[in-house]
């Protein structure tokens, strides 16, 4: 079995108000991941997501292209601790 990990992005550009929550909601569903995403005051969208390794690359590769009206200028990511994680949400 896989070792599950996790890892929180913070997504910048023109991402709120297109979609890009439900887009990653959808994305992760698809690659069997948990998490969540969230809008940010400061117009970022914050995702955590966890899983194995090689579904979280196809995430974060997924990230930067974002649903078709979003404008994606940059993803930050960091490792995040699993006990952030509630099923996958979306909120904000």
């Amino acid at each position: 079995m896989a070792i599950q990990q996790c890892l929180k992005a913070w997504v910048y550009g023109k991402v709120q108000g297109v979609g890009y929550r439900l887009f990653c909601k959808r994305r992760a569903k698809e690659l069997g991941l948990q998490g969540y995403a969230l809008n940010l005051p400061d117009g970022r969208v914050e995702v955590l997501i966890c899983g194995e390794e090689a579904q979280l690359q196809k995430m974060i590769e997924s990230l930067y292209l974002g649903p078709i009206f979003a404008q994606v200028l940059g993803v930050d990511v960091e490792p995040a601790d699993p006990r952030q994680l509630a099923g996958f949400m979306t909120g904000g």
